[in-house]
């Protein structure tokens, strides 16, 4: 069966159950019940991808997170006028890199990941992580990232919602050079409903998270 990046490691063997619940433990509960409506739909839309950022202004060292030549994350209208709600835009941004890279690299205990997530949402991408590893697989093509919302709750959390099309993207053995591609299928565009809470050091790391196959319309 045809595995999109960010779900060979969630195995679309398994049922769209255990999909919708493989981005993060701690459930999706608090995540859903965040209302995204009324949310700034992502600011101003850029005309091209974002990028890894370089340098942070608000003094966080941050990691270096590279994809490679191979396959790339292209993040559409990945910005906004709010400096607090573009900072949980930029993090949001890079732990989903991270989970990529992680697999690209067959890290399994990838820096960049544990300092995005949570030590909840950490379990599971690391579980992600494994199964790429076990398979001896990695990414290739792209994935599109865009229709970003994003606000901050009253309980002073991030909520982030965004899709993440990846019917572009493969996979790719790295013994045999097999490539399995991905069924260009409405299930394969997934919605992400992520919350994010920021450390004491200054980092929106994502706290649950669930995807919803097919809810990008």
């Amino acid at each position: 069966m045809n595995r999109p990046a960010r779900h060979v490691v969630a195995a679309l063997t398994v049922s769209t159950a255990l999909l919708l619940t493989a981005c993060g433990s701690g459930g999706g509960d608090d995540t859903s019940s965040d209302n995204i409506k009324g949310a700034d739909g992502g600011g101003e839309k850029a005309s091209a991808s974002a990028s890894a950022p370089t340098s942070s202004s608000d003094g966080v060292k941050r990691p270096e997170i590279t994809l490679g030549k191979e396959f790339h994350a292209n993040f559409e209208g990945w910005t906004n006028s709010d400096p607090k709600l573009q900072a949980i835009l930029n993090d949001g941004r890079e732990e989903l890199r991270s989970e990529y890279a992680a697999v690209i690299q067959a890290d399994l205990n990838s820096d960049a990941v544990a300092f995005y997530n949570s030590d909840a949402t950490l379990v599971t991408a690391h579980k992600w992580i494994r199964q790429f590893v076990d398979d001896d697989e990695s990414l290739i093509g792209s994935v599109t990232v865009y229709r970003s919302q994003v606000h901050i709750n009253d309980g002073g959390s991030g909520v982030l919602f965004y899709c993440v099309d990846e019917r572009k993207a493969s996979t790719k053995n790295r013994k045999t050079a097999k490539i399995t591609t991905t069924d260009d299928k409405p299930e394969n565009v997934l919605q992400y409903r992520n919350k994010l809470d920021k450390s004491p050091q200054g980092v929106w790391k994502t706290t649950s998270s669930t995807v919803v196959p097919g809810a990008c319309g």
